[in-house]
């Protein structure tokens, strides 16, 4: 069975592109499984993709492949690349900080090349769309039994321009950031639930929430904040039937302070 293959871009879904995207993909390999991961990441923004990438990889089987755009850089000196996971999974895309994060959560570089061989490359070489006619061809080659070293030179290092911060501690309480705002408007922090107290409050700008965590949203009454542990295993900060990021009126990079119930 071939490996199943996420996608994600910040192509949205008003062009065409992603639709070309999966045809070049499908054209070398027209009989592998896709996984629309999103196609919404902000515009440009490496980062909040690099975060989204981080928090979906998990749930694929081993030996996956990831293909990731989010390109800024397109047609510039930056590296087109595919790297391998302790974990054995795969993932293609551009040298600029969007695949570290996700490889970390897999286990860590196992090995990396930079993709430099033509031959596994589409028909047409745009300046602009190497999602289509670079990165999307390489995917459906190691969908169909192309191994890695073969597309391009060895490379032992990726580019690492940005980090997501870990927790920090103030006073002895912990203290952490939000990383990212979904589409609901819950505001998902940095800190895992291993490093939260049994019980706690939490300060968040001008906000103190009692009595987390929460068990889930039903808990408060309709347009009340609470706080519980999300899906990706950290704290989140949410509203009941409303955008937390729009009542609070905070977002990413927001302070979040732990103080022990």
């Amino acid at each position: 069975m071939p490996p199943l293959i996420g996608l994600l871009t910040d192509f949205g879904l008003t062009d065409t592109y992603v639709g070309q995207l999966k045809a070049a993909l499908l054209r070398v390999a027209p009989t592998a499984v896709l996984v629309d991961l999103t196609h919404a990441v902000p515009a440009q923004d490496v980062r909040g993709g690099a975060f989204l990438l981080w928090s979906a990889v998990e749930a694929f089987p081993e030996g996956s492949l990831q293909l990731a755009v989010v390109d800024p850089g397109v047609g510039s000196t930056r590296r087109a690349v595919a790297a391998r996971t302790r974990r054995g999974d795969v993932l293609v895309g551009p040298d600029n900080g969007l695949l570290v994060p996700a490889i970390e959560q897999l286990g860590g570089l196992a090995m990396a090349v930079e993709l430099t061989e033509p031959a596994y490359w589409g028909p047409r070489t745009s300046r602009t769309f190497h999602g289509r006619d670079l990165f999307a061809p390489v995917v459906g080659h190691l969908a169909t039994g192309v191994a890695l070293e073969k597309l391009g030179s060895t490379l032992h290092h990726l580019e690492s321009p940005f980090s997501f911060p870990p927790p920090m501690e103030e006073d002895g309480f912990p203290v952490g950031e939000v990383l990212h705002v979904d589409t609901y408007g819950n505001l998902i922090t940095n800190l895992p639930g291993a490093v939260l107290p049994a019980r706690f409050r939490v300060h968040l700008g001008t906000t103190v929430i009692e009595g987390a965590p929460h068990a889930h949203y039903q808990v408060v009454t309709s347009g009340e904040p609470l706080s519980l542990v999300g899906s990706a295993g950290l704290l989140e900060v949410s509203v009941r039937d409303g955008s937390a990021a729009e009542v609070l009126g905070v977002g990413r990079g927001a302070r979040v302070r732990i103080e022990p119930a």
